[in-house]
């Protein structure tokens, strides 16, 4: 219906009886991960992937240190020939360049790792959301770090996490 205020005029519509709110969830990605089977079971093998590259890693480290503090050790240093404190300097070396090569090896399976469990995760959130979506009817679920605020009525996480579990 037309509404004029002074010189402004405008179409005011009629508010539907149903709400756009009542036909929105919204989801707990983080919870997802959390709380589902295959959030817990894809955490558990970040979890020993990291702990393994993790102990290798503090192998090395161990090792390097053990050497340089020879290397520091003016006693130790004088008992040896030329020759084995040159052999020393260049097994340090090779020890911090092999470390460096962990490491960056080290971040990079991690990232590939956690990408991984994040799109697998994602894609179950995504088929969770849908059913639970048609089943109440709702148009719109969005990820709740896309919302500055929503009630907490409009909560569909446990719902979603059932249905993960159920496919799981």
């Amino acid at each position: 219906f037309p509404v004029t205020i002074g010189s402004l005029s405008f179409e005011a519509k009629a508010v539907s009886s149903v709400s756009a709110a009542e036909r929105v969830g919204v989801v707990n990605f983080a919870t997802c991960v959390s709380d589902s089977k295959v959030g817990q079971e894809e955490q558990a093998n970040f979890d020993n992937i990291k702990k393994q590259l993790t102990s290798h890693l503090e192998q090395t480290e161990k090792e390097l240190s053990s050497l340089a503090s020879k290397l520091n050790d003016p006693d130790y240093m004088d008992g040896l020939s030329p020759e084995a404190e040159s052999n020393l300097k260049e097994k340090i070396q090779t020890l911090n360049e092999e470390l460096g090569r962990y490491q960056n090896q080290y971040y990079q399976v991690l990232n590939q790792a956690n990408m991984k469990v994040v799109q697998l995760i994602s894609s179950k959130v995504n088929a969770a959301a849908e059913m639970v979506a048609k089943e109440k009817k709702l148009d719109l679920v969005p990820h709740k770090d896309v919302c500055f605020f929503y009630s907490s009525d409009l909560d569909v996480t446990s719902d979603v996490v059932v249905k993960m579990d159920k496919a799981y």
